[in-house]
């Protein structure tokens, strides 16, 4: 088993048990270079809000989007988008990557805006 087929293994664990309780999930991925946050039905089946690095808000104001920095931006964002529509609890789904450094900071981003996971 490799990194990417364990980390796939955990996603699948947290989305069964995440669609199981019909919450609103707010997914995350990461690359290298980049962070995406979005807000999706529990099934997966409609994206609700999303936010990333390539946004052009984030764009003017970050130097780096690779960065914890970065991360803590789109937290924020996605925080704000969720409650301007309406959106208050959601369950975190870090799509199998270990909590700690980005994964982390954009999860305190998004409590500190108003989210509750």
């Amino acid at each position: 088993m490799n990194k990417r087929s364990a980390r796939l293994r955990r996603a699948k664990r947290t989305r069964l048990k995440i669609r199981e309780l019909e919450a609103i999930r707010l997914s995350i991925h990461k690359t290298p270079k980049h962070m995406y946050a979005q807000i999706t039905t529990s099934d997966g089946a409609k994206t609700l809000v999303c936010a990333s690095t390539l946004d052009k808000e984030l764009r003017k104001t970050i130097k780096y989007s690779g960065n914890k920095e970065a991360a803590k931006e789109v937290g924020k964002l996605i925080a704000q988008r969720a409650i301007e529509a309406g959106i208050r609890e959601v369950a975190f789904d870090r799509s199998g990557f270990i909590f700690h450094g980005r994964i982390k900071a954009l999860a305190d981003a998004a409590r500190e805006g108003g989210l509750e996971f």
